[in-house]
């Protein structure tokens, strides 16, 4: 069994020889249409993974280019380790104080009370 798959055991189901896989939805939309920095309204969110914090922020609505040099870029002023996914931004470590004024810098806006 590989990891990161995720098995579903139905109760009273027969079980075969084989394993169910779950195919899981994507949890976002992503959007056809790429928005302005200006046009976004973005929220923060904190996550543990493995006993690690991990911040996340989103949602984007840019091209994949432009997400992933925008990343680059926070990346190297951070010092930290990301990975951009399904419209969110994904940092290790807590880094809401450090990541915010970097993005509005960048012409990023935030929902109220983020």
């Amino acid at each position: 069994m590989s990891r990161g798959k995720k098995l579903d055991l139905f109760i009273g189901a027969d079980i075969d020889d084989s394993w169910n896989e779950v195919q899981s939805t994507r949890k976002t939309k992503i959007s056809s249409q790429d928005l302005e920095p200006q046009k976004h309204f973005l929220v923060f969110a904190k996550e543990k993974r493995r006993g690690k914090i991990v911040t996340l922020v989103g949602e984007f609505q840019i091209e994949k280019e432009d997400a992933s040099a925008t990343l680059k870029l926070l990346k190297k002023k951070l010092g930290c380790g990301g990975i951009y996914k399904d419209g969110f931004m994904e940092f290790q470590g807590e880094l809401k104080e450090k990541l915010r004024p970097l993005l509005v810098d960048l012409n990023f806006r935030f929902k109220k009370g983020h």
